[in-house]
């Protein structure tokens, strides 16, 4: 396998294009961008499954929030603030990260005990001012979206939720073609909020959970968040390299900075914990990483188009037709081609946009309703046309999904 950087996999196959006009920003395609929302839909309907439940908060926000939480402090410098989009004398900035708006969604009423865990999930559009040396194409940009979560809970559900996450980690890898992984256990940093007694409890706490989810761990020190211990996960791709992906972070400074508390069973007010989560970190970045990893070969259900219906003739075109909307009703995704070139010549032109499975349209598919279907191996099957839908419906759907 040649490797083949993923920028030059972005331009091959009509991705994706970065210009000098937007610096570390990117210009998704529609092969892209279906990538993309492919990829936003699964990790959201595992999220669901896993009792979250999905938010939505701004992108531009007052400079005092982010004073308040700290992050102005420790990451002004890579904030974008502006200074011309004052309102009543309040100096705005767009978010680097979406965990103290989640903080205001919980504070909006009173939480009862009962209540927790409380789950949120968003896909939150993030902005920070990178260096223009350390932008490399999806891997680094200015603009991306993470898959943030957040839990708020007692500290008695710290394992559970914790374990939980874990899990589902795992299966997502795995469904993401990366069955194995290495967790490291990032312990305070130099420059931190909360006192020593904080970080000890955080920390043995996230360890204790880590080991009851029966995982074993590399301690980095000092390289936790400055509000709280975390655990990374790295995963190892088909070039030997490592990614460091998802994270869990455990904060028991945030809640206490933005007055996050719920009712005890004691009637007393108290502090819950807060969980930090993200499966995939930087879906942009995350996809650079699939694409590398796959050289572009994609799974299946993974890729922008997963059929080419391509007519040997003209005469062809109607039932070709027929069959590309009945995949597309399946949720199959389709796409015509109806040039007038030789067959041999879709079949390269398939092959080098890296589609999974080509149906090929001649008069005798026509006549006895019949799908020809060749997949990249170069394997050749006949189906009757119902047999023939249900099949490639079913190699089409996510993990978890087959029918």
């Amino acid at each position: 396998m040649n490797d083949i950087d993923h920028r030059v996999l972005g331009n091959k196959l009509d991705l994706f294009h970065q210009q000098e006009e937007g610096p570390g920003m990117v210009f998704w395609h529609p092969r892209g961008f279906t990538l993309y929302r492919v990829l936003e839909d699964y990790v959201r309907a595992r999220m669901r499954r896993a009792g979250f439940r999905e938010i939505r908060t701004p992108q531009l926000l007052a400079r005092s929030l982010w004073e308040k939480s700290g992050h102005w402090e420790k990451f002004g410098g890579a904030m974008y603030s502006l200074a011309d989009a004052e309102e009543e004398g309040r100096a705005l900035c767009l978010k680097p990260m979406s965990c103290p708006c989640h903080v205001q969604v919980f504070n909006q009423r009173v939480r009862s005990y009962r209540e927790l865990p409380v789950r949120y999930s968003e896909f939150g559009a993030c902005h920070r001012d990178e260096p223009s040396g350390s932008l490399e194409g999806l891997k680094r940009t200015r603009a991306f979206v993470q898959d943030d979560a957040h839990v708020f809970c007692a500290p008695a559900h710290i394992e559970a939720e914790v374990g939980r996450f874990c899990a589902l980690l795992r299966s997502m890898y795995a469904d993401l073609g990366f069955p194995d992984f290495k967790v490291a256990l990032a312990t305070r940093p130099p420059l931190r909020a909360g006192d020593d007694a904080t970080w000890d409890r955080a920390e043995q706490a996230l360890a204790d959970a880590a080991h009851a989810a029966g995982l074993a761990f590399d301690v980095l020190a000092g390289e936790g968040a400055f509000y709280g211990p975390k655990l990374e996960f790295h995963l190892t791709d088909s070039r030997a390299r490592s990614w460091q992906c998802g994270t869990i972070q455990l904060d028991f400074v945030l809640p206490e900075r933005l007055d996050a508390q719920y009712v005890n069973e004691r009637n007393e007010r108290e502090r819950p914990v807060m969980i930090h989560h993200a499966v995939l970190g930087s879906i942009e970045r995350f996809i650079a990483m699939l694409l590398e990893h796959h050289q572009g070969w994609l799974p299946m259900w993974l890729a922008p188009e997963q059929v080419v219906v391509a007519t040997i003739s003209g005469a062809n075109l109607a039932y070709a037709d027929e069959l590309v909307r009945a995949l597309d009703d399946a949720g199959v995704r389709a796409v015509l081609d109806s040039r007038p070139e030789r067959l041999e010549k879709k079949i390269v032109d398939a092959r080098d946009k890296q589609v999974p499975i080509l149906v090929a349209v001649g008069p005798r598919d026509q006549r006895d309703r019949t799908l020809s279907v060749r997949a990249r191996d170069g394997r050749q099957s006949v189906f009757a046309l119902a047999e023939g839908i249900e099949y490639l419906t079913r190699i089409a759907l996510p993990p978890g999904r087959l029918k």
